[in-house]
């Protein structure tokens, strides 16, 4: 028991991280940003060129990977989705306009990197052991740092004062421009935020399980699975999506395994059972 829930821990601090950045970024402008698995691929191949090809410290390369993709994340914000949402009426342009940036870094990545599983050094030896309990030490201490990003970014989120216009924001959109808030830069600094979580989590994670070019699809599907079951666009419903689907597949991956690998089949027909139920999610409010 003590084994599954340290893993559906550890899962979740992983995946919370990875839906703060989503459901950041749909707060703010309405965008479902398809493209956020690959933006979390990419995060793990910087890492992987600078920790494991390069050899400088993985502190170093985790920096790198989140400032990569803070700067990749401004740039698509203002020159792409800002000049879209100004000029249709139609959010379905968003959505396509995110598909196309998803396949679009899918095929840079692919290009760059190749199609092969990549992997770097482990950052921390040996394995930590007690009764019932086995976690390599390389899984602590990146779960600890997970959940230290996880409060620095609540805690930015409530004290500072871009945290306190991007939630104004995500609030009401026309009210806090009324009241002075510049939308186009807290807009672009929101989803550069959104954009940096994806890629720590990704240098964070290619330590453990590595990185290869076709995981960005997947990745997209457990952040949109975490976001639905904790309510678009709320900061604590990510966090609370993020562990607990953390737990179900840890719980899943150790009771059912017996009977193949249908753990994500039992996933998501809880989730539909629980959409149904509660279509907002635990925390959401209707959409739009």
């Amino acid at each position: 028991m003590e084994q599954v829930i340290a893993n559906g821990l550890y899962l979740g601090a992983q995946y919370a991280l990875i839906a703060l950045g989503l459901t950041l970024i749909f707060a703010l402008m309405n965008v479902l940003n398809f493209a956020h698995g690959q933006m979390y691929v990419l995060g793990g191949f910087v890492t992987y060129a600078i920790y494991g090809q390069l050899g400088l410290p993985f502190p170093v390369a985790l920096a790198a990977s989140s400032i990569t993709l803070a700067v990749v994340g401004a740039l698509i914000e203002k020159f792409l989705f800002r000049p879209v949402v100004r000029r249709s009426e139609r959010e379905e342009s968003t959505m396509l306009l995110a598909a196309a940036v998803a396949f679009f870094l899918d095929a840079v990545i692919l290009l760059a990197f190749g199609e092969k599983q990549r992997g770097v050094p482990k950052i921390v030896s040996g394995v930590f052991v007690s009764d019932g309990l086995i976690m390599p030490y390389d899984r602590m201490v990146v779960g600890i740092v997970a959940l230290a990003m996880i409060a620095a970014f609540v805690l930015y989120m409530q004290y500072s004062k871009p945290g306190r216009a991007m939630r104004a924001l995500a609030q009401d959109r026309v009210a806090a421009q009324l009241m002075g808030v510049k939308v186009d830069r807290y807009s672009m600094i929101g989803f550069a935020l959104g954009a940096l979580l994806a890629g720590a989590v990704g240098g964070l994670l290619v330590t453990i399980t590595g990185v290869n070019s076709g995981i960005g699809g997947p990745i997209s599907i457990k952040a949109f699975l975490m976001v639905m079951i904790g309510g678009a666009g709320v900061v604590g419903g990510a966090i609370a999506g993020g562990f607990i689907l953390g737990m179900m597949e840890s719980v899943g991956l150790t009771v059912l395994r017996e009977y193949g690998d249908i753990t994500y089949l039992v996933i998501f027909a809880l989730l539909m059972v629980f959409l149904s139920i509660r279509p907002n999610g635990l925390m959401g409010k209707p959409w739009g």
